[in-house]
Parts: structure tokens; sequence; C-alpha cells
């Protein structure tokens, strides 16, 4: 059985036809063999990059790719990043958390076993941590504290990193537990539906249940692609299993949030009043029920409004040499910017649905 080996070191990326994984393949493509894993093609694949087809629900199909994969490329991995996931805003329990998340992630690293990998990166959630007391507003989670997740996306990828430390033998491990990603054009459904409220001018953009001074933390997805490179580059100078947290360290709050969207978009403040969760988690319902667009917030998230995510990223600064460039409340301008000068292509590149007030006759 003949390889056609890369002269280039392999790199082997999960999820690679996803918004991390793109950008993932053209940071890496100049100096390594990319080697991208996903059931579908990237919409736009940088030149010499490699897809192979992968279903990680299949215990066949993975066995047949990473075959694939030996064939090709041969059996010295220098990182196998680790993106797939399934991620569903309903709050439901969807299946293919278990079968791809966490069941995924165990035939994946039960199939590298036969390779030689220098290292496996695994992307998780920050949201799989605990968030901090209310009546402990400044202090700052850390690798050491505890974790707590509460619905179906935090508990797979819990549930995965448990699979990891169980099953990854000699390969060594880095966990990323990453923040939610925006770009400079959003990519955030979380960020583009509250600036989509405020635009719109919706009388829930004036309305929030939780504590108005609390905030969950965010990061670039510039340097979530740093971060990564850092942490190939320090392969050999890491342990056997590590664990960062990545995010900005300077968490906006929703309050600070609101008001730099209204300035930014209406050129005044935007206030928010408190409400009840009882009330919120009812005209979420009912919005919810109403036919046309798919509303963002459910009934499930008014629960967590009053979550609190500062973060201390010493770790990932110390260990890794990262500390992120890009600031959430910098890149809110080049977000309205762009909402501004097109409104229609910031909702569509968005997935918003442009409202039928607007639509032309």
């Amino acid at each position: 059985m003949t390889t056609e080996q890369s002269p280039k070191p392999v790199i082997l990326i999960t999820g690679s036809s996803g918004l991390l994984g793109q950008a993932l393949a053209k940071a890496f493509v100049k100096d390594y063999c990319v080697v991208g894993l996903d059931v579908k093609e990237p919409d736009e694949p940088p030149e010499g990059h490699h897809h192979i087809g992968c279903d990680l629900t299949d215990d066949e199909h993975v066995r047949n790719t990473l075959d694939n994969v030996r064939q090709k490329f041969g059996t010295h991995i220098v990182s196998v990043i680790h993106l797939a996931a399934y991620y569903d805003f309903s709050g439901g329990e969807g299946e293919l958390y278990r079968t791809l998340t966490v069941e995924g992630t165990r035939r994946l690293i039960r199939g590298l076993q036969d390779f030689e990998v220098e290292q496996f990166i695994y992307s998780s959630s920050l949201l799989v941590m605990k968030p901090v007391d209310q009546q402990e507003k400044q202090k700052a989670l850390t690798e050491q504290s505890p974790t707590r997740a509460e619905w179906m996306y935090p508990q797979s990828k819990l549930e995965a990193e448990q699979v990891l430390k169980e099953e990854h033998s000699d390969i060594p491990v880095v966990v990323l537990r990453i923040a939610g990603v925006y770009h400079d054009d959003c990519g955030s459904l979380p960020i583009s539906d509250h600036i989509r409220r405020i635009y719109e001018k919706k009388l829930e953009s004036f309305l929030f249940p939780g504590n108005k001074e609390h905030g969950q933390p965010f990061v670039h997805l510039d340097d979530v692609v740093e971060c990564v490179t850092q942490a190939i580059a320090k392969r050999k100078e890491l342990n056997g299993w590590e664990l960062f947290l990545i995010a900005e360290p300077d968490t906006m709050s929703y309050d600070e949030l609101q008001e730099t969207l209204g300035e930014l978009i209406h050129g005044k403040e935007w206030p928010s009043v408190r409400i009840p969760k009882v009330v919120a988690k009812a005209g979420a319902w009912v919005k919810d029920q109403l036919p046309g667009e798919e509303q963002f917030i459910k009934p499930w998230m008014v629960e967590l409004a009053d979550d609190h995510y500062p973060v201390e990223i010493a770790r990932a600064r110390d260990r890794l040499g990262w500390m992120p460039e890009h600031r959430l409340r910098s890149t809110l301008k080049t977000m309205v910017g762009h909402l501004k000068r097109d409104p229609k292509a910031f909702y569509e590149s968005n997935g918003l649905t442009w409202p039928e007030s607007r639509k032309e006759a």
C-alpha cells in the first residue's frame, strides 16, 4: 500500500467547513498540509487544502476516513484540531449532542491511537463554566473554577472533555474553552440579534430580565486563530493535558453593550428596563409561537440572563504567549458600519430575516 505523504507537516481539522475551521485552514495552508474532515466541503477552500468527507456519528465511516488519511498522508500528524460538534439555539435535547459531540469525539480519539499524533486540540466552550456568584462580581473565572453546564450544548462539551481525559492515552491534549466567537461583520447570533432588535426599534430591545451589570464573554475570530497557532507552535513545551480559558479579559456588561449599540445605530442612548423573568418567559413563548421569523430568544434563555462570566486569561498568556488584540467594544463600530452601509447584506451574512416593514412592495 503506497502513500502520498506531503513534504509539509500534516494538520487535521474536523468541522473544517465551519467558520473557525475555514479560518484555520487559510491560516495554516501555507506552512502545513491541511486535511479537513467534514460531512460537507468548505465554501471557499484555500488552495492546497485537502477535504475528506467524514461523518463522526458512524463507526465505519470514521474508520474508513482515517484509513484514507493514513494512505494519503501517512501516520504522523502534528496537530489534530477537533472542532466538529452540534449546536442548537432551541435548547432542545438533540440526539446529535451525544452521537456527534460526545461519541464522535470518542470515535476520533480511539481511531487516532494508531497514528503518531503530536497534539490534539479540542475546541470546548466557556459555557461549561459556573458563572461567578452575584455577590462576587469582581472574581474572575480561571481554569480552576468549577463547571456547571446547564443545557445540552455545554453539557455535551463537558462530556466530550471527559471522554478525552479517559481515552487520550499518550496523545497530548489541549482543551480550549472558547468564548462566543465574532468577527468584523459580526458572525455571532447573540450579538447580531441584539443589533437587529435595536436597529428595528423593537419593544423587546428596551427590556431585559437579568442584571444589566453582568455580561457574556466573547473573542474575535482572528484571536482564536492566533491562539491555536500558538498552541501548535508551543506543543513540545506543553504537558500531556492542558486547559485554557480563551476570551477577552474585559467582559462587556449587558448595559454597556446596550448603550454602545444605541449610540452607534441611532445616535442616542438606548435604555433597558429590567422586567420579571416570568414576564420575559411568557413573552418569549408567545413570540416563538407566532408564524414567520423564528425568534432567537427562547424561554429557557431567560433563566440564564443573570449569568456573569468575567474571565482571567493569565494562564493562556503565560503558557501560550497569547493575548487577544481585539475588543468587542471597539469592533462594534465596525459591525454597525457594515450594517449601515448595506443593511440587507448584513442581515443576510448573519442569517437574519429582513423585516417585512422594510421590504419593497
